[in-house]
C-alpha cells in the first residue's frame, strides 16, 4: 500500500495571519506531495514496502539517502500539519503541562528552549518536543528531514510536536525573519492534539 498525501483538517487560509495561505498551498500540495511520491518510488520492491512509516524510520539504514530524506519529509510534515489548528495557541494542560514544567520549570522556559532550538538550527531542519518512555519530555533539533525516530540523530524519543524551519515553510511571508515565524507558530499549536500524542507514546 503506497503512502498518500494526508488531507489537511483545515483550509489553506485557516492559519492566517500566522501562516499564509500561499505558503500552505505550496508547502502541502507541492513539497509534501513531492516527498510522498519520492518515498513511494524509493520503497518500491524493497523489504520496507507495506510497513508503517514509523517502523521504516526506526529501523532505517541512515546511508539510504532516498528513504532517509523522503521518509523523513513525509513523516515530519504529516506531524506538522496535525499539531496545528486555527483554534490553537495558549498553553498545554494536564499531564503534558506537568511533564513540561517538570523538565523545564515553566511553560515560558520551555517556550524559550523550543524557540532556541528552532532559531538556532543552522540551515534547514526541525525543532522537536519528544516524549520518552516513562513520560519525560525533551526538546531537540535535527538537520534537513531527519527526526528523532531515526537511529542516532538526537532526542531518541517519540516526536509529539515539530516545527519546520526550512525556508520553504516561511520565506514567502517572513523572508529571513525566522524568529518571527517561530514566535507565530505558538499561536497555532493544537495543544490538545499534542497532549493526545503525549498520552499515547509515554
Amino acid at each position: 500500500m503506497a503512502f498518500e498525501l494526508p488531507k489537511l483538517k483545515y483550509a489553506h487560509d485557516a492559519l492566517e495571519p500566522h501562516i499564509d495561505a500561499k505558503t500552505m498551498e505550496i508547502h502541502h500540495g507541492k513539497h509534501h506531495q513531492g516527498y510522498t511520491n519520492k518515498l513511494n518510488d524509493a520503497l518500491k520492491d524493497s523489504d520496507d514496502e507495506g510497513k508503517t512509516i514509523e517502523n521504516i524510520l526506526r529501523n532505517l539504514d541512515m546511508d539510504n539517502k532516498a528513504v532517509r530524506n523522503n521518509g523523513g519529509g513525509y513523516y515530519n510534515h504529516r506531524l506538522f500539519w496535525e499539531v496545528m489548528s486555527p483554534d490553537g495557541g495558549g498553553e498545554p494542560s494536564g499531564d503534558l503541562a506537568t511533564a513540561i514544567n517538570s523538565a523545564y520549570g515553566s511553560f515560558q522556559d520551555f517556550k524559550e528552549k523550543f524557540s532556541e532550538a528552532a532559531k538556532g538550527q543552522f540551515g534547514s531542519g526541525w525543532a522537536w518536543l519528544c516524549v520518552h518512555e516513562g513520560g519525560k519530555v525533551e526538546v531537540c533539533s535535527t538537520p534537513n528531514q531527519d527526526n528523532p525516530l531515526m537511529p542516532g540523530v538526537g532526542c531518541g524519543g517519540h516526536p509529539i510536536l515539530g516545527l519546520d524551519v526550512w525556508e520553504h515553510a516561511y520565506y514567502l511571508n517572513y523572508q529571513n525573519r525566522r524568529p518571527d515565524y517561530v514566535s507565530a507558530f505558538f499561536n497555532v499549536i493544537d495543544w490538545d492534539e499534542v497532549a493526545k500524542r503525549y498520552a499515547n507514546n509515554k
